[in-house]
């Protein structure tokens, strides 16, 4: 492959291709972990090599619990990809977050069941530090890529990710409005929790289709309402996307990382590296080979 992308995009609903994308190729990755979503698709964006991975798969047939979140995020890593985007929708938990806006939030509350949430374990433990679970840095320069596509955006607020694949009930609505969430979906968590074991920036570019079901002067969140936004923001969500790849050119001064992102690992190790199995140090040397030498 002769491109190395250094930005990666995960689509949510409704984000499968990207207008502008040139010399596109699809590449199949295996992982220690099993396949990807889908073959992952590269190419060059405002002359950036940029890495694309449809999250649900080609024709949105893998549900939020049967995602392989570790194969996707680690697939992204083995291409070069430094920062990921997450494009995905959301359902609004506030009055002033209204259907048609943007979000890029800036703390999550993992409210899921069912999920492998960490690359480490059988012999190799490691304890990574999520405090401030999204790269503040990425971040500013999404929201700034947004609010030059012309997006109503807000920025912060916290991102409750719930099992799914099912909506919430009002009572559940309820609690988590009084919990304080801003925003609900079902793939932020783990998949920002693996980007920072994988030591990749990552940032959530949400839109609002709704206001989940406690607003009682609204219908209740459907299929059919996701879609009907999703459709009319889609265009915002590339044009922001394009935005952010024309500012990571190569030689410009967003191109290089100012955070602790690429260094999340250096403190987390805590098992004695001679305890380590082999076949552990080989499977997780893409993430540890640089620590375990």
């Amino acid at each position: 492959m002769e491109l190395q992308p250094k930005l990666g995009v995960i689509g949510g609903s409704g984000l499968y291709n990207m207008p502008g994308l040139q010399n596109a190729q699809e590449i199949e990755v295996s992982t220690p972990f099993g396949q990807p979503s889908a073959p992952l698709v590269v190419g060059l964006l405002q002359d950036t090599p940029v890495a694309f991975l449809a999250r649900h798969g080609k024709g949105h047939h893998i549900s939020p619990s049967e995602i392989n979140y570790r194969a996707n995020i680690y697939a992204l890593k083995s291409l070069g990809v430094e920062r990921v985007v997450s494009i995905s929708a959301c359902g609004s938990l506030r009055e002033d977050y209204a259907p048609g806006d943007m979000v890029v939030p800036d703390q999550i509350f993992d409210y899921t069941k069912d999920r492998q949430r960490t690359f480490f374990g059988d012999g190799l433990v490691a304890h990574i530090g999520v405090a401030d679970p999204f790269c503040a840095g990425l971040s500013r320069q999404v929201a700034d890529a947004a609010r030059q596509a012309g997006a109503k955006l807000h920025q912060g607020g916290t991102f409750i990710t719930i099992e799914g694949p099912r909506f919430s009930t009002r009572g559940e609505s309820d609690v988590f409005r009084a919990w304080g969430m801003s925003i609900i979906g079902m793939t932020a968590s783990p998949e920002a929790f693996l980007a920072r074991e994988a030591e990749l920036c990552y940032s959530v570019l949400a839109h609002v289709t709704d206001y989940d079901c406690w607003r009682v002067s609204e219908e209740p969140v459907s299929v059919e309402t996701v879609i009907a936004v999703l459709n009319q923001n889609t265009h915002l969500a590339q044009n922001a996307v394009a935005n952010l790849a024309r500012s990571l050119q190569a030689g410009s001064s967003a191109a290089e990382r100012q955070c602790g992102c690429s260094s999340a690992l250096a403190t987390a190790l805590i098992t004695d590296p001679r305890r380590i199995p082999s076949e552990v140090r080989q499977r997780l040397s893409l993430l540890v080979g640089k620590y375990l030498k």
